[in-house]
């Protein structure tokens, strides 16, 4: 069959070529989320990134205007995640609702373990370097901790309803500790790579509020 033979049409699914744009996208998406919970967005260079996926820095402006709307779509991205990470949890009720939280802990220690404590939050790491950042990131992320700290809150408020928390206790106040101690928490097993902070942080917060 020479050059000028017709190809016959295939059916079914379009070639996988034409999913190439929105593969690379993704692509640039993963390699952004590792390398800011590694590193921060600050020591992370777009060559750096482009290098991890194989793409030319031509493309990357394509998809993203700047390094700025870059971070920003990470956050985006990480934020949905997480929420979505914190609901899953939340929501078994195979679990008592404190041992819920227990189970997030356990498996964000585990996660941690698997990359030798050398990725973290990568909503921590930005907060970490907000002096350097883009102004427009500030709120954002105050708003992503304040939304992981309202599901806490819920399910704290869950675990006070079914009598395993103290009714004086406030649960939005208890998920605000959670989240100020848990984050620093992370930052120290990401710079000691070891679990300890994590358990730390985690056993005495949940003998606090067993009381």
């Amino acid at each position: 069959m020479d050059a000028a033979t017709p190809q016959p049409r295939r059916r079914g699914r379009p070639p996988k070529a034409l999913d190439a744009p929105s593969e690379t996208r993704e692509a640039l998406v993963r390699a952004g989320l590792a390398a800011l919970t590694e590193k921060g967005f600050s020591a992370t260079g777009i060559d750096q990134v482009l290098n991890g996926v194989g793409v030319p820095k031509g493309s990357f402006y394509h998809y993203f205007k700047s390094k700025e709307a870059f971070g920003a779509e990470l956050i985006e991205r990480y934020a949905a995640y997480f929420a979505e990470r914190l609901d899953r949890f939340f929501a078994d009720e195979s679990l008592a609702p404190l041992a819920r939280l227990e189970a997030f802990t356990r498996s964000a220690e585990a996660a941690m373990a698997r990359h030798d404590f050398r990725r973290g939050c990568l909503v921590g790491n930005l907060g970490q370097e907000m002096g350097a950042l883009p102004e427009a990131f500030r709120q954002r992320l105050a708003d992503v901790f304040a939304d992981w700290q309202a599901r806490t809150a819920a399910c704290l408020a869950r675990a006070q309803a079914a009598g395993e928390i103290d009714p004086d206790r406030d649960p939005d106040q208890l998920a605000a500790f959670f989240w100020i101690g848990w984050e620093g928490a992370v930052l120290r097993a990401k710079l000691e790579r070891t679990n300890a902070p994590l358990r730390t942080f985690a056993d005495g917060f949940f003998a606090l509020v067993r009381g």
